[in-house]
């Protein structure tokens, strides 16, 4: 397969990929601080993604004095769908390429020797750098329950009951107010209350329709949204770390 794109690894083995060289690559011609401000919203900051600065040359005159520029470290899978959000003439192209990348990176986690390379990796990084990785699995202990409940769909309610277990004080009615304030549900006529056409696309989402038997004789359908299981590790990321940034 050829690299179309540097793929980086991270220290749990995690395939990253750097957000300017997908933009380059792509052919945006918008700014790229711009570009990327359409889709951070839509993921979760520390898990999809994260903020790194690299070095760049000031100007071809002094290439080795760099300055450093904001950049990302995206997981395959938000690179993969920025990449058809994007809708330039390689998205297709830089989509295919990725999924090859996925499918590569599942073939090494079934490979014994690559899980125990890995496994020695993770024991050095343990002595060398143990209260930095403390730190950063706290806030996964925090949503342990979201966790545990993630394999299947739920109500919008059992989500709210979630978010307080994990610190989050909010209910029902405000988190429906919360979903349709920033786009996860619909406002305004039939899709009131329905999952966004921006949730689906992020999978953290869906409608459950059934049909009810009228004491009459008629039929009715009724739609209910719920939340999958990456919606629940989504909305959990997503209130703890903005209550750690107000904190």
């Amino acid at each position: 397969m050829n690299e179309i794109i540097k793929i980086n690894q991270n220290e749990q083995g995690e395939a990253r990929v750097s957000a300017r060289e997908l933009y380059k690559e792509l052919g945006v011609k918008k700014r790229f601080s711009a570009w990327f401000e359409q889709y951070q919203e839509m993921y979760v900051d520390g898990v999809d993604f994260k903020g790194v600065l690299t070095g760049t040359p000031y100007n071809k005159a002094n290439p080795d004095k760099l300055q450093n520029i904001q950049d990302y470290s995206l997981t395959v899978d938000m690179a993969k769908n920025v990449a058809m959000m994007s809708k330039t003439e390689k998205s297709q192209q830089i989509r295919d390429y990725f999924i090859q990348v996925e499918k590569r990176y599942k073939q090494l986690s079934q490979d014994p020797s690559y899980q125990m390379a890995l496994g020695l990796k993770a024991s050095q990084l343990l002595l060398d750098q143990k209260d930095q990785i403390i730190a950063e699995m706290k806030p996964k202990a925090l949503f342990a329950d979201a966790v545990d409940t993630s394999n299947n769909s739920i109500l919008i309610g059992q989500l709210a009951k979630i978010l307080r277990q994990n610190g989050v004080n909010i209910g029902q009615n405000r988190l429906f107010t919360w979903l349709r304030e920033h786009e996860y549900l619909g406002v305004r006529g039939e899709q009131h209350n329905l999952p966004t056409q921006k949730s689906m696309d992020l999978e953290i989402m869906e409608t459950k329709t059934r049909t009810v038997n009228n004491p009459d004789g008629s039929v009715r359908t009724t739609s209910t949204p719920k939340v999958t299981g990456k919606g629940q590790i989504y909305f959990v990321n997503k209130f703890l770390q903005e209550k750690g940034g107000a904190a």
